[in-house]
């Protein structure tokens, strides 16, 4: 395969497409999980000639089977948080520092050097586990940030850091930790970009995400909110600057299928399933059918809007529109 390196730098659909294919084969090949699925279907990976032809994989196979092609052992395994009543999802991960090569790229293509802004990790519930991809991710942020850190409760100690920091801030924080803080403090800050990542888990109201975003910025005198996209079973993340509206990075691609036909693909704005390309999964498998439900622009940039009706409910899952 090609180096690692060179999927980090992908910039066209012509360059996604053929790294695309090159990787569909070598999964095809190596994943156990993936190949029996795919001759459970009736696909012969040699005939899939173009990228809307290569079947995704099912989200539910990271719960119940080890989704792996490493030569190695996995140097981490990530799992999914849940409610209790599911099973966790797990993602066995060759490399951390690959994981940490693409987080960081994804974070430098839309936010830029991380050196620049100083990060705070308001992640209560994940914080409270083990094995939280977010953690990992935001810890080594963190790090590379230079200023920030994690808060679990105390908000006070929070905000004063927050008020005393004379960089440009992140406040990224789980969903209804940030609506606590904002209905307890309603604290007005100054040069701060404030992110949400998904996830009431039952603690508070399902909101509109217009909604809960109104709230936010009336609290924290913000004019928008941004949101974070990501999930255990995947290497990338994708962000969004204000209005829910998600964008990839260049190694990652999103599509929407027809929920009642998983390979059916729809047109730009249907609204059905999501399925996710992942070009950083590969040691796993990059081709995702998730339980997500949104719509994709003709541009690549994608909306959640909620989960498909009967699926786990996920503590990562985005706020239902």
């Amino acid at each position: 395969m090609r180096p690692f390196e060179e999927i980090l730098a992908i910039d066209s659909a012509a360059a996604f497409d053929c790294a695309a294919l090159e990787l569909f084969r070598f999964q095809a090949e190596r994943c156990g999980v993936y190949r029996e699925y795919l001759a459970e279907i009736g696909v012969d990976p040699a005939a899939v000639r173009r990228v809307d032809e290569i079947p995704m994989l099912p989200i539910e196979f990271f719960k119940w089977r080890d989704v792996y092609c490493g030569d190695t052992e996995p140097q981490i395994v990530f799992t999914s948080s849940n409610t209790g009543q599911s099973v966790a999802s797990h993602h066995m991960m060759a490399s951390t520092a690959l994981y940490e090569a693409a987080f960081t790229a994804a974070f430098e293509r839309f936010y830029g050097n991380p050196a620049r802004w100083s990060l705070y990790g308001l992640l209560p519930n994940y914080l409270q586990r083990e094995g939280s991809s977010l953690v990992y991710m935001v810890d080594r942020l963190i790090g590379r940030c230079g200023s920030g850190g994690f808060y679990l409760d105390d908000y006070e100690r929070l905000l004063a850091d927050m008020a005393a920091d004379p960089k440009p801030k992140i406040l990224l924080g789980v969903s209804y930790a940030l609506w606590d803080l904002a209905e307890r403090y309603a604290s007005k800050l100054c040069d701060t970009i404030v992110m949400e990542t998904g996830g009431m888990k039952g603690r508070r109201e399902e909101l509109p995400k217009e909604e809960f975003h109104r709230i936010l910025c009336e609290a924290f005198g913000v004019d928008r909110v941004h949101s974070e996209y990501g999930m255990a079973e995947l290497t990338s993340q994708a962000y969004s600057d204000g209005g829910g509206r998600f964008r990839t990075p260049g190694w990652m691609r999103v599509a929407v299928r027809d929920v009642n036909d998983p390979f059916c693909r729809l047109l730009p704005d249907q609204r059905g399933g999501v399925d996710i390309i992942d070009l950083a999964n590969r040691f796993s498998c990059a081709f995702i059918q998730t339980q997500d439900v949104g719509r994709v622009s003709a541009d690549g940039s994608f909306r959640i809007e909620g989960r498909i009706d009967h699926s786990d409910i996920r503590g990562c899952n985005l706020l239902v529109q």
